[in-house]
């Protein structure tokens, strides 16, 4: 572990994350411009309400250490479900239940009521991703984090754009 630290201050748990180019943004076709045509929700709208989440940890964005990509994301809009699989960088990352609450939240706030959302740890890759997945799933738990105001100026730390 290295000095100095992101959001939390302290010591750093991966001192050099390996960093990964940002995909383009997706081009706009007209049809999905034009107000009158149904536009449903798929993967590429999803990762890029996820993408530019800002680690808790370094100044990247979970984008550019590869912890969410589109790949890891699925979306059935007549179901009205949204999945996430993301990967921390390490596998005893500590930060993991706060990527996933950050990643959450930005969905509950970006998507209609009417989805149901499942934000998880991809298997095999986080030595506690049964526990955090829990965490994670848990409605009235990820409702009362959101309730601690420290947790929350946190979570909205790392929803905000970088400047």
């Amino acid at each position: 572990m290295v000095g100095g630290g992101g959001m939390g201050g302290g010591l750093l748990e991966n001192a050099n994350p390996l960093i990964y180019e940002r995909s383009g943004d997706r081009p706009v076709s007209a049809g999905e411009e034009d107000e009158q045509v149904p536009d449903s929700i798929d993967a590429r709208e999803i990762f890029d309400l996820i993408r530019s989440i800002n680690d808790p940890e370094h100044p990247l964005t979970l984008e550019e250490l590869n912890v969410v990509e589109q790949v890891r994301v699925q979306v059935s809009d007549p179901e009205s479900t949204v999945a996430v699989a993301f990967t921390p960088t390490i596998p005893h990352c500590s930060m993991a239940t706060l990527i996933g609450l950050s990643i959450k939240v930005k969905l509950l706030r970006s998507l209609p009521q009417r989805f149901k959302m499942d934000v998880h740890i991809t298997p095999g890759t986080h030595a506690s991703e049964h526990a955090v997945n829990k965490q994670l799933a848990d409605k009235e738990r990820v409702a009362a984090a959101l309730e601690n105001t420290h947790l929350l100026e946190v979570v909205n730390q790392c929803l905000s754009a970088r400047s």
